[in-house]
């Protein structure tokens, strides 16, 4: 995104002599974690060079050369001129970096002249002009990131981890650029989840990216809107058979629910790894395409409920390929089940208010579970819904009946 900084946001930022106030750092620490790009207009070098101050005018002349500057402004017509006003040559100013962002030159204008935002109304653009506090709100809920928290797995940056530990051998042995990949993964910031053992060692990892629009085959096929690559997955072979796999699914799932994010994909190399593929098919993973030798599998993660015809999917199909949401209906029905605390934690740990730091249980990672109770009754269907609740919560709902 470009984004105009008026005159008024310029000066400010450029001022050593003071303090800078929270909200002119935050614009730009925003900015360029997330490559927008802040451009000055031409015409704000002729709002300098009325500063009679010449000292201060030549340290602001100076320092505004650092940003780039908006290309080949847009020229206002004389009946573009008219129908804003134009007073001064300070209006004159006013106008012009007005009206590159009526004719597109730039995403938003930040400005705190108040002037310009009336004749923003004029203009029918007032929702591309911003205060500095706007713009900086607009921002954070842009590119905020929710992340997730999971028992049994942790949040790292690849700069955390040892590049030349013994269980990246394997993915050595896969990809002779291995190396080169992670550092330059690792530069960029990204993050991985992670698994360790009961002595502390590296046991799983699942290194993940956000993207946008991303082309992910051979023929230029593209997922549109967000996507989060799944680029590494490994489990260790001596933690097979705790569910780590589903885990990280789990935590795959939950980060692009709470983050919006349209699609999950993964490439995996032909007849290499045959227990992830099969995973993924699982849990609603398909073939997209190839890449350079390997399958594209994509999970759409849609933000809305898809509306799919009657009949076209069962309940249980759609919740697989459609998850989080799920299908309900009057052929579907809902069950509601009592279950003690200690089997509560054990299937669902991270839905505990505290988290037992001393047990393990496998079963808790797995996104597929199996309940075994007395219960003899045969009314549950494949795709109905369950609610599990704690029995203290049943008993109390009974004394209040």
């Amino acid at each position: 995104m470009r984004i105009l900084i008026d005159t008024n946001i310029f000066i400010p930022l450029e001022d050593s002599s003071s303090v800078l106030d929270e909200s002119f750092s935050e614009l730009v620490r925003l900015s360029n974690e997330n490559n927008h790009q802040i451009l000055a207009h031409p015409s704000s070098i002729d709002d300098i060079e009325r500063d009679d101050d010449k000292e201060r005018k030549e340290i602001s002349l100076s320092r505004i050369r650092k940003y780039s500057f908006l290309e080949d402004p847009p020229i206002l017509s004389d009946q573009e001129t008219d129908s804003l006003g134009l007073k001064n040559d300070n209006e004159r100013v006013d106008n012009e970096i007005l009206f590159a962002i009526y004719k597109d030159a730039a995403n938003i204008l930040v400005t705190e002249d108040r002037g310009i935002h009336k004749k923003a109304k004029i203009l029918g653009i007032e929702g591309r002009v911003h205060y500095i506090q706007q713009a900086v709100q607009s921002l954070k809920r842009l590119h905020q990131r929710v992340h997730v928290s999971l028992p049994n797995i942790k949040e790292k940056y690849l700069h955390q981890l040892d590049i030349d530990n013994n269980f990246f051998d394997s993915l050595r042995e896969g990809y002779s650029e291995f190396n080169e990949w992670y550092k330059r993964s690792s530069r960029g910031g990204r993050k991985a989840w992670l698994h360790e053992n009961e002595s502390g060692e590296l046991g799983a990892i699942l290194i993940y990216k956000q993207e946008n629009n991303e082309i992910i085959t051979d023929d230029n096929k593209a997922l549109p809107g967000t996507s989060l690559k799944l680029c590494t997955f490994k489990v260790g072979e001596d933690i097979r058979g705790r569910k780590i796999g589903e885990l990280f699914l789990k935590a795959a799932f939950r980060y692009a629910t709470a983050n919006k994010i349209e699609h999950i994909y993964i490439t995996i190399r032909s007849g290499k790894h045959e227990f992830l593929e099969d995973l993924c098919v699982d849990f609603g993973f398909y073939r997209y395409g190839d890449y350079k030798g390997d399958y594209v599998y994509v999970k759409d993660h849609p933000n809305d409920p898809p509306t799919i015809s009657a009949g076209s999917l069962s309940a249980l199909e759609y919740h697989k390929r459609f998850y989080p949401h799920f299908k309900y209906d009057e052929s579907i029905k809902v069950f509601v089940i009592p279950i003690k605390p200690i089997f509560h934690e054990m299937l669902f740990p991270d839905n505990q208010d505290q988290r037992n730091l001393f047990a393990y249980s496998a079963v808790g990672n797995a996104i597929k579970q199996a309940y075994l109770c007395h219960a003899n009754t045969r009314q549950i269907a494949e795709g109905d819904i369950i609610f599990f609740i704690d029995h203290k919560i049943k008993n109390r709902l009974q004394a209040l009946a």
